[in-house]
């Protein structure tokens, strides 16, 4: 019997984290023989030469139009014996050369991370251990060569892999490990073997052959129940059929993209179909085009070209590919003629010719390259797009080109037209289409971006998912926003990286990109009364504070930093000289690269300013994810830096969830900082995911910040302070004031004047200018609120005041009083986050006792004290541990100082000088002279 590998893509993969076995877990090595091919072929090969197994012969394909296989390339850099074998058997039996050379290398095991030949029985049988094989799905469902297709296909909601032993069956022998992963709802097979399929397999491979070296490896028997085989897809049995439902027309699509691809006939031509999402949304605008077999036609959109299921529910398709191997935007297909061909200048002419060098030294196989000559049709792959690209830009520094745009010119004058177009600006894209919910409010008309931001383009999430955002003043809905989805992230962060690492960006001098600050800074201003309505509505902030602080602070931020851009140095530093010889050590401050950032709720404008502006200054670009319950100001910001003249890619705007968006923000390889201000244990998290690459992170976590009231303050400032210490913002303050200590002597009428202040306060619509709080900014922080107090009464703290939901529609909750709160409550040590005043006692002069009772607390973030001994008030903002000490005052921020926490309550700081430290890295070089 003979046995053949599944088929696999040969794409690279973007990331592949490093095999970290150790010696003491695995202690014995073997002689290994690899069948196969392919990058993961050379990955497999690379990590078990580095846990120390030796590869005694690599058995791979003969060189394909002149060009080796990455697998043979590895090896026969380090010396290892290379064959390459055509075939193994000729009319049914074993090749007698073929197989003495096989057994000359004296392997101990076969391993076959992927092989597309068949080989033989008496090969896989020979050595001591026998074979084991790498299959792309989860045995036994999907055996046979197509295997993540049909996972795709049919729908499947987990993929995987299984590394079995190989016998005489077809992808029957029995297991020896398994892996598996969940597939997303636009996953391609690209996605699955670019993020797990590949890394993943590469570690379990390596990870099979230690547990057969230390004899531990398991057989376990494949069972035949769910077992299923299916055929190789080929592109004559890949036609689309038209009956069936959105999700069925979806998943075939995605199942046979790239390869061999899924297609339909339109205009008696075959197109093929690439790139396809479920689309959730309102029937959009667009010209219709008839496709053969399909019930209703489609409709060539502005995102691309949209197909109905016969449920009535819609795919948007992406790209299309006709029978000449052209490729285009399924949003150009009316259009896609229309272009002439452009006569090229001298100057443009020598650049074609260098690109037809280019070309020629990749496709060595061709004797001339011809205007027709087509990339891939002459041997290349897409590991040679990259190389190509890469030695354009060495020529042409100031041509940006992606992988897509040679997909999309195959062939060579096609490709030359297309970079004509580049270099002469043509093929710039139309001024920035933004759609707006626009609302009457406010004696205002407001307009309201609601889709993400990448590279410069409003554009609906890639599987069209919304969530809703609602006022909190009265529970409504304000409209629909787009959910970004994993597929947007990689887009964000693939067009931040492009925009630092070979875009306008890069090369922009620093006092440019002050400019640009600038420019943000004062259309923020223009906008203030449109931005403060925006998060009124959508955060619950009284209108009057988010002019003069949500707003006002962000402007003021960006101007800050934008001074900072050409301020930024490095130092020279003396060193000892090797006489006779002279140096220069001098640092230089560089930006990190791509930035994550991941804002609250509260302060959704500022918090998105106190971490932006810095990172721009510094010269990084940002993919930026707002709390999901408050995303409109941010993408309202969005819209203002393009108008600005941000380049494409530098900003990203993802709304989203935080569970989705936030975590592969924090964890994907592109992103080298991640800078987040919410909760302590989601700031846990996102020091865990980060570890994985060791990117840079700075957190601004949770508080219970301590505010200590001597007797011998001004008591009336004390009480002021103190309530907009605790009811600033609803409450809803990073800073606010968690616990009061209020000396016993002045305790009683402390709370007297407090509750008096209180009744005084107007608690209503957050538009009317005479309100002085307005509601809490969700449901659900209402609820815990609501609950948070209910805690503190069954503990037996007093509740003075409040603690009670405002008897009005919205999310409105009385301001909050509790009195008598010993230490060991769960209101004295957990933040509330909201509009509830926890008062503890403490014995007149006690200072030091108070100091430990402040101090006992596992955050940092903030504290304050009053009174009037200056001496007092020093020992005491020597002894807080917190990040922020305030002295006769309370929420005294501004964009100068240093903001940040010490403990729980994270590290890293925002604003001021200190802030731009965490979006630089420093480096030294030194010169000999």
């Amino acid at each position: 019997m003979l046995w053949a590998a599944p088929r696999m893509l040969r794409a690279a993969p973007r990331v592949l984290r490093t095999i970290c076995t150790t010696a003491a877990a695995y202690q014995h090595k073997l002689k290994l023989a690899l069948i196969g091919q392919s990058i993961f072929g050379q990955e497999v090969y690379n990590n078990l030469r580095r846990e120390g197994h030796k590869v005694v012969g690599v058995f791979t394909v003969p060189d394909k139009n002149g060009q080796a296989d990455p697998l043979a390339l590895a090896a026969e850099k380090d010396g290892t014996p290379v064959f390459k074998f055509p075939k193994w058997r000729a009319k049914g039996k074993s090749i007698e050369d073929v197989v003495a050379a096989y057994k000359s290398v004296g392997a101990d095991l076969n391993v076959l991370p992927f092989c597309s030949q068949f080989i033989p029985m008496d090969v896989i049988n020979c050595p001591k251990h026998g074979s084991i094989i790498y299959h792309p799905s989860i045995l036994p469902r999907h055996r046979g060569a197509s295997a993540i297709n049909w996972t795709l296909i049919h729908g499947d909601k987990k993929a995987g892999f299984t590394i079995f032993w190989a016998d005489d069956g077809l992808d029957t022998g029995p297991v020896l490990l398994q892996r598996e992963c969940d597939v997303g709802q636009n996953d391609t097979v690209d996605d699955l073997y670019n993020r797990f399929l590949f890394p993943e397999g590469v570690k379990a491979m390596v990870e099979a052959v230690n547990l057969i070296a230390d004899g531990k490896a398991p057989r376990i028997p494949q069972p035949e129940e769910g077992a299923t085989y299916e055929g190789i897809q080929k592109k004559e049995n890949a036609e689309i059929s038209w009956d069936q439902p959105a999700a069925a027309l979806h998943n075939w699509i995605r199942g046979h993209d790239k390869v061999p691809g899924a297609w339909t006939t339109i205009n008696e031509q075959m197109v093929t179909f690439y790139g396809s999402s479920l689309l959730d949304a309102s029937v959009p605008a667009g010209q219709e085009l008839a496709i053969k077999g399909a019930s209703k036609p489609g409709l060539v959109t502005k995102n691309g070209l949209v197909i109905f299921g016969n449920d009535g529910k819609m795919v948007l398709v992406k790209n299309l590919q006709f029978e000449d191997g052209k490729m285009i935007p399924a949003s150009k297909y009316f259009s896609a003629d229309e272009t002439t061909a452009l006569e090229l200048t001298e100057e443009e002419k020598k650049i074609a010719e260098d690109i037809r060098a280019i070309w020629k030294g990749i496709l060595s196989n061709v004797p001339v390259i011809e205007d027709s000559t087509d990339f891939f049709k002459s041997g290349a792959s897409s590991m040679h797009v990259v190389r190509m690209l890469e030695e354009i830009k060495q020529k042409q520094s100031g041509l940006q080109l992606q992988n897509e745009d040679v997909y999309m010119a195959t062939k060579f004058a096609d490709f030359i037209q297309m970079v004509v177009r580049k270099l002469r600006g043509e093929d710039k894209e139309e001024e920035l289409v933004v759609n707006y919910v626009s609302k009457d409010i406010n004696n205002m008309t407001v307009n309201m971006p609601y889709q993400c931001f990448i590279n410069g383009q409003f554009i609906d999430a890639d599987d069209g998912k919304t969530f809703d955002t609602v006022n909190p003043a009265d529970g409504s809905v304000i409209t629909s926003v787009s959910s970004a989805s994993l597929a947007d992230v990689d887009k964000a962060v693939a067009a931040a990286k492009e925009a630092f690492e070979n875009g306008e960006w890069g090369k922009m001098n620093a006092r440019e990109r002050g400019r640009l600050l600038y420019r943000l800074a004062d259309l923020m201003e223009e906008h203030q009364e449109e931005l403060a309505t925006i998060e009124s509505i959508d955060s619950g902030a009284v209108y009057t504070l988010a002019l003069k602080t949500h707003i006002g602070m962000s402007v003021q931020t960006f101007r800050y930093f934008a001074g900072w851009c050409d301020k930024i140095q490095g130092a020279t530093i003396p060193i000892n000289q090797a006489r006779p010889n002279h140096n220069l050590t001098f640092t230089k401050k560089e930006p990190i690269g791509v930035c994550a950032i991941i804002i609250p709720w509260n302060y959704p404008l500022m918090m998105l300013a106190w971490k932006s502006a810095a990172c721009l200054a510094a010269g990084n670009t940002l993919v930026l994810k707002p709390a999901q319950v408050t995303p409109l100001t941010s993408l309202k910001f969005a819209e203002l830096s393009a108008k600005a003249g941000f380049p494409k890619g530098v900003i990203n705007i993802l709304p989203g969830s935080g569970g989705l968006v936030g975590q592969h923000l924090s964890e994907h390889p592109d992103v080298r900082k991640v800078g987040f201000t919410g909760s302590t244990p989601t700031g846990k998290q996102i020091m865990k995911s980060a570890a994985a690459n060791l990117k840079k992170v700075s957190l601004e976590l949770g508080g219970k910040s301590p505010l200590i009231i001597f007797n011998d303050c001004e008591l009336d400032r004390a009480v002021k302070m103190g309530m907009g210490a605790v009811y600033f913002n609803k409450g809803e303050n990073c800073i606010a004031a968690g616990r009061l200590f209020v000396e016993e002597s002045i305790h009683d009428e402390f709370v007297k004047k407090v509750v008096e202040e209180i009744k005084k306060m107007k608690i209503g619509d957050p538009l009317d200018r005479s309100t002085d709080h307005g509601p809490q900014n969700h449901k659900a922080h209402l609820e815990k609120l609501l609950h948070y107090c209910e805690t503190g009464v069954k503990e037996g703290a007093t509740l003075v005041y409040g603690g009670r939901q405002v008897g009005r529609p919205g999310f409105f909750m009385e301001p909050t009083v509790f009195t008598d709160v010993e230490d060991h409550m769960y209101i004295a040590k957990e933040e509330s986050f909201g509009p509830v005043m926890v008062i503890s006692k403490f014995k007149d002069g006690d200072v030091d006792g108070v100091l430990q009772r402040a101090n006992a607390t596992e955050y940092g973030l903030a504290s304050g004290v009053f009174t009037k001994d200056i001496n007092k008030a020093l020992y005491i903002s020597e002894k807080l541990e917190a990040g922020t000490v305030f002295i006769n005052t309370y929420n005294k921020t501004d964009v100068a100082a240093p903001f940040g926490g010490f403990k729980l309550s994270g590290f890293g700081k925002d604003l001021g000088e200190e802030a731009l430290h965490e979006y630089l890295r420093t480096k030294a070089v030194t010169v000999e002279y």
